[in-house]
């Protein structure tokens, strides 16, 4: 990115550089005014035949001959690089970075993944199935250039640092996942996006089984704080105790063809004193509601009757294929 950069630069200098020199020339030796010696220069430059703008002076002449012999080499040079830059997919590379860029800076309420681990890319996975905008930190340019082509939002940078959490969107982002394989760098990205953004929910990863380390981690700023070797050795039992279930479960959740997604669905001010079963019931179709959560104190209600009323902030969870979660989240907002 950085010779492709260069290189154009370099171009776009060497094209002003002789355009000034012709205009200025034409105006010293002439005495034209600049459209004139402009005009000039363009057609000179360009090679192109028409007539003179007014009648050369001898010494306009001269100044001519040097200017298309200069003008000679150095649009066979703009032209040379030009054409490697396509040949080389440079400048189509370039163009895919810049329209990148255009999309970071639009992205608001979105998520930062940082680390292209694997726990990182299966939260990208995921987060790219249920179409939710994220942006992916990355310390590696070249991996830029290869999630860029799946379509994704990739900073190349430390995710410790201010400056790359910014260029990802912290300040107007909803939630970070810190992915490092590292616990200390993650508790690193979890402070410098705290002091961003305080109103960020930070979830990290804990590679170290340690409980001390875990209460770091909180202390640094992380929400919630995921084990692993912990989910992996809950995730084995539950294989061994309730196939069924974890299969049904991580159907939903991981199949690459299923389209039904667990979903936390917030009521808003319009749906205050209303009854559940004015949105869904299980008589119904549509997203399915499973269990009701009041923000208060953290209780779930499960299999919530259709005749419990619903107070603004309360989430439901939800069941149902993206469709039918955006029309239920449509109604209650």
């Amino acid at each position: 990115m950085t010779d492709v950069k260069g290189k154009l630069l370099t171009i776009l200098a060497a094209l002003l550089l002789l355009s000034a020199a012709g205009v200025g020339g034409y105006s010293y030796i002439e005495g034209w005014n600049f459209l004139d010696s402009l005009y000039m220069t363009v057609i000179t430059l360009g090679t192109v035949g028409y007539g003179e703008t007014h009648p050369l002076s001898n010494a306009g002449r001269v100044f001519t001959m040097l200017l298309i012999l200069g003008g000679i080499g150095t649009m066979t040079y703009i032209f040379t690089s030009i054409t490697e830059l396509l040949l080389e997919g440079g400048l189509k590379e370039a163009f895919r970075r810049f329209r990148m860029q255009s999309k970071l800076e639009k992205l608001e309420n979105h998520y930062i993944v940082c680390g292209a681990t694997r726990p990182g890319l299966s939260v990208c996975d995921e987060l790219s199935k249920t179409s939710r905008p994220f942006s992916l930190v990355v310390l590696k340019d070249e991996e830029v250039a290869r999630f860029a082509a799946r379509g994704w939002c990739a900073v190349c940078g430390d995710a410790s640092s201010s400056g790359v959490l910014e260029a990802a969107g912290a300040r107007r982002a909803k939630g970070l996942f810190c992915a490092l394989s590292n616990d200390k760098d993650n508790a690193f990205v979890a402070i410098t996006a705290r002091g961003l953004n305080p109103a960020l929910r930070i979830v990290t990863v804990q590679n170290e089984n340690d409980s001390e380390m875990k209460d770091k981690l909180v202390r640094a700023g992380a929400d919630i704080v995921i084990s692993p070797s912990h989910i992996g050795g809950l995730r084995m039992a539950s294989e061994m105790l309730r196939p069924a279930t974890v299969q049904f479960l991580d159907s939903m959740m991981r199949g690459q063809k299923s389209g039904t997604r667990f979903e936390d669905i917030e009521a808003g001010a319009g749906a205050e004193g209303r009854r559940l079963g004015d949105y869904k019931g299980a008589e119904k179709k549509g997203a399915l509601v499973v269990a009701l959560k009041n923000p208060g104190d953290n209780t779930y209600v499960v299999n919530p009757l259709p005749s419990v009323k619903l107070s603004k902030g309360d989430v439901l969870v939800a069941v149902g294929t993206p469709e039918e979660l955006k029309e239920l989240s449509s109604q209650l907002s």
